[in-house]
């Protein structure tokens, strides 16, 4: 029976373009998941948007001398041609700036609200007594009081990871008005704030059932749950968002981490297209998976659960499957000092399956990980050129040049012919065991693994030998090879889609990836099938490429 499998990505900021850190992080792990439920026979609903109402976009919008509307477009745009270059499979990617979107948030609002879990209640908001305006978190930056990192912003400490509440930063500091001498002062304003506190019992309970979750997310869910909820104001002095659907808060408007997380629900009604296909996957029997880096943990942990505990008939996420951060050269990605590599840029230069492949292999897992371009040149040279697209093409070209690209009847069937295609079906099996656990870099090296051994086999039997005097015993290796070939092009699939299919077209399949799904005939590629000519799977780069990237980064 096929499952319903929701995988839900964190929304990106309409402010900035996407680099590898964010891809390694969130956007690749959740594309190879799903491309592997949808191989399986499953219901898959892959979806999120970018986040357009954030402070981050009215920062970039000032400094630009635009409108946070041509903000959120341009990037809006940009994200659409990032997924579509790097095959990242969304079913929708939207944004907070639909119809649809309000829609929902509001509902979901004036629900609380007459539940009393929504509450009016006054704050203490920092504001800027030289320009007279109160400024939203973002708009604040001092020292973290927890880890005393001295960039801290004021609703989060990127360095820790925890939230924050902009009163307890020290040093306090404007960053919106460089010109301000003064620290911001705190103002009364009243606004809407979460009962949060509400929910700390249920979600302690709720998180500590959940065996599966990494590590590093159930333990930081833990911890903080334990420490307290504290209820959170879910409203700001701004106009750049949702309207407060209460009369006389005209001014104001829903903040952004409340919003957003509701994106992931407003886009299955959005994709839905008016019909209720979307309860296939937030009310029926379904499986949710939030991808995302560590920063974003609390608010699809704590803060989203919450909100949906309160609301009621929804499902709460099944796992997180949240990484750690990739640096970039040993050092800590910064797009402010330019030590990053943007997507967009990456695929104006190489190909998209090389990044999807080495980014996979570093994955940052269980621990932060480093992306150097020494180890991407050795992983597209030494891996996927020199193993996998080596054993492709030796094996094509073989048979074409032998036996005019058709597939000979095997002459035996020897104990190393049944050892290696129980190898590829065993392979079959715990690949998708692993990635079926979000164990991505796991399940590509057992990949990976397949293909050295059948090169191996490969240059044990030496066709190119055994052809000039036993050419049938030639056309039996290369059969072998052939169908574990055929394995290796769905196992590898997910990972590399763009040049499975490729391969797919090689080997003269009629069928598509998608339609052959994670099954495997070890004799499906029979006597007498006629393939198509070889050409190199991918391209040998040339170690000039390190000294040139490095160069890029500004690098010495």
């Amino acid at each position: 029976m096929p499952e319903n499998i929701l995988i839900c990505t964190a929304w990106p900021y309409a402010n900035g373009s996407i680099h590898l850190g964010h891809i390694a992080g969130c956007y690749l792990p959740a594309d190879i998941f799903a491309r592997y439920h949808r191989l399986k026979g499953n219901n898959v609903l892959m979806v999120s948007g970018s986040d357009s109402h954030g402070t981050p976009v009215t920062i970039t919008a000032e400094a630009k001398g635009i409108t946070p509307e041509e903000v959120a477009d341009s990037y809006q745009k940009e994200f659409l041609d990032d997924w579509g270059n790097l095959g990242i499979s969304y079913d929708l990617f939207t944004s907070t700036r639909t119809k649809n979107h309000t829609k929902v948030v509001q509902d979901i609002f004036v629900n609380l609200y007459e539940k009393d879990l929504i509450y009016k209640d006054i704050m203490s908001q920092a504001f800027c007594n030289t320009h007279n305006q109160f400024l939203a978190d973002r708009y604040v930056e001092g020292t973290c009081p927890l880890c005393k990192y001295d960039q801290a912003r004021g609703d989060q400490c990127d360095s820790c990871g925890n939230t924050l509440d902009p009163k307890d930063l020290i040093n306090i500091r404007c960053n919106r008005h460089k010109d301000c001498a003064d620290s911001p002062i705190f103002k009364d304003t009243e606004h809407f704030f979460l009962k949060l506190s509400e929910f700390e019992n249920d979600l302690l309970k709720w998180v500590k059932s959940n065996p599966d979750w990494k590590p590093n997310v159930k333990n930081f869910t833990t911890g903080f749950l334990e420490n307290g909820l504290i209820d959170r104001a879910i409203t700001r002095d701004i106009n750049w968002g949702i309207p407060i659907p209460v009369e006389g808060y005209e001014d104001k408007r829903i903040y952004v981490w409340f919003e957003a997380v509701i994106g992931y629900l407003s886009a299955s009604i959005e994709w839905s297209s008016n019909t209720n296909k979307w309860e296939d996957f937030w009310k029926s029997e379904s499986k949710s998976f939030y991808f995302m880096g560590k920063d974003n943990i609390p608010f699809h942990t704590v803060i989203w659960p919450a909100i949906l505990l309160g609301y009621g008939g929804l499902k709460l996420p099944y796992d997180v499957p949240a990484n750690e951060y990739v640096n970039m050269e040993s050092k800590k990605i910064s797009t402010s000092r330019n030590w990053v590599v943007n997507l967009k840029d990456y695929l104006k230069r190489y190909d998209p399956d090389p990044l999807r492949f080495a980014l996979t292999s570093i994955m940052p897992e269980t621990s932060d990980s480093n992306f150097s371009w020494e180890e991407y040149l050795r992983a597209n040279n030494d891996e996927l050129v020199a193993t996998f697209g080596n054993l492709v093409h030796r094996v094509l070209s073989m048979t074409n040049r032998y036996f005019d690209g058709v597939v000979q009847a095997p002459n035996r069937k020897s104990d190393n012919d049944i050892k290696l295609i129980k190898n590829a079906s065993n392979t079959l099996k715990n690949v998708g065991d692993e990635l079926s656990k979000c164990k991505f870099r796991r399940g590509l090296s057992l990949a990976m693994a397949l293909a050295k051994d059948t090169n191996k086999y490969l240059d044990d039997h030496e066709p190119w030998k055994k052809f000039k005097v036993n050419p049938s015993d030639a056309g039996a290796t290369l059969y072998y090879c052939l169908n574990v070939i055929n394995c290796l092009k769905i196992i590898m699939n997910p990972y590399i889609p763009f040049t499975t299919e490729k391969l797919n077209i090689m080997l003269a399949i009629e069928k598509s990836i998608d339609q052959c799904g994670w099954n495997w005939d070890s004799e499906e590629i029979i006597p007498g099938h006629k393939i198509s000519e070889a050409s190199p799977l991918f391209l040998k780069l040339d170690d000039s490429i390190v000294e040139e990237e490095l160069a890029r980064l500004n690098i010495q």
